[in-house]
């Protein structure tokens, strides 16, 4: 049992607020190397309030973003396996990815990048290839795809309690339903306010995800909610067809540009979810329950595409894409405040990445110049208007 700290004025070398797939991370990281650390989360993690929830998230290699993130995943890797060693449990399966798109439709060029610049296996697969290799997916002619077997998925919420129980074993205290509301920097501190008392500290780590804009109003970023929806389905048939031994994670892209993908069955019925949603929402206010409209949207793409899985939902939840315009991170000082650093946004497509994003912000705490690359997460860029791409 977590017991939240005391009321009352605390002294730490680091407050970090936000503890999902980001704030874990760092506390975990911080509290490793010695660091007198602190992190509040408005909420009890791992949860459903946010968006590092939904029991399996991508991890691959080949990134399409581009190759700078290549290093990156791959330091993820490492750090997941000792996880994995430290905590005993899975975290990370990996068993291939199979990305499709229709005849004409847009090569990718990420993944291709990435893949000849880090000489990372992948396969180029025509519709008869996937058709031999991975019966329970429908392809119609002339579609192709690239396959990269060393994918798989990365189990969120067994991330984050790992990442929490061991940070809480090296000595950080952790402070759940009680939330960061606000700071004061100067040149020797940071004053945190929180919903159990002030806390002073040398450095604030903000990890507050769908809540960033609250805790840097100041900067006004350009960031945008967006609602997304994730079903699981029972397969019609062929269950055994969709394990994560006979079924890679899927990706499509159809005639119209819309993007979807699907993991495999581990326990909890066939994951599918579309790569758009409603955009524009506030976290407080969203509506967290999946509808009939939102099933509409999704089921006829599985049909399509994966018959034999498109069952009865068993499972469906809501999460949340916080936006960049460039859908990059933050990962930076504040631009006024040297010791308060901005590691999020994500742009929903972070979470792969979070066990090296941690290790990042402790080593820039440390002020170790082993820390992000300001042309890929700088703060600067965006508040200028422009892009880091």
């Amino acid at each position: 049992m977590i017991r939240p700290m005391k009321k009352g004025v605390a002294t730490f070398d680091v407050v970090v607020a936000g503890l999902g797939a980001m704030g874990s991370a760092a506390v975990y990281h911080l509290a490793k190397r010695g660091r007198r650390v602190a992190g509040f989360d408005r909420f009890h993690p791992p949860h459903t309030r946010g968006s590092s929830h939904g029991h399996a998230r991508v991890i691959r290699e080949a990134y399409a973003s581009g190759p700078e993130y290549v290093n990156l995943i791959r330091r993820a890797y490492a750090l997941w396996e000792t996880l994995e060693d430290e905590s005993g449990a899975e975290l990370v399966r990996t068993y291939g990815h199979l990305s499709m798109r229709p005849p004409g439709g847009a090569e990718r060029l990420g993944v291709l990048e990435s893949a000849r610049a880090f000489d990372i296996p992948v396969e180029r697969v025509s519709a008869d290839d996937v058709r031999r290799r991975f019966p329970m997916f429908r392809v119609e002619d002339g579609w192709e795809g690239i396959f990269e077997p060393r994918a798989g998925a990365v189990f969120p919420e067994a991330c984050i309690d790992a990442h929490l129980r061991l940070a809480q074993s090296a000595g950080a205290k952790l402070n759940f339903d009680c939330p960061v509301l606000d700071w004061t920097a100067d040149g020797s501190a940071v004053q945190v306010k929180t919903r159990s008392g002030e806390i002073s500290a040398g450095r604030l780590v903000v990890c507050a995800g769908a809540w960033v804009s609250s805790l840097a109003a100041d900067l006004a970023l350009p960031v945008e909610i967006e609602r997304m929806t994730l079903f699981f389905f029972r397969p019609l048939r062929n269950a055994g067809m969709f394990t994560s031994g006979r079924c890679p994670n899927n990706t499509w892209v159809n005639e119209d540009g819309v993007s979807f993908y699907c993991q495999p069955d581990f326990g909890r019925g066939f994951k599918a979810a579309l790569h758009c949603g409603r955009v524009g929402v506030n976290p407080d206010t969203m509506d967290r329950n999946t509808s009939p409209d939102d099933e509409a949207r999704i089921r006829p793409l599985v049909e399509r595409f994966i018959p034999d899985a498109a069952g009865p939902v068993v499972q469906s939840h809501v999460c949340m894409y916080t936006n960049l315009p460039d859908t990059g991170w933050i990962v930076d000082c504040h631009p006024a405040h040297e010791r308060v650093i901005i590691a999020s946004p994500c742009s929903g497509h972070g979470f792969k990445f979070s066990s090296a994003i941690g290790e990042i912000v402790a080593k820039m705490c440390m002020g170790e110049t082993d820390a992000a690359d300001p042309g890929i997460f700088g703060i600067a860029p965006l508040l200028a208007g422009g892009s880091r791409t």
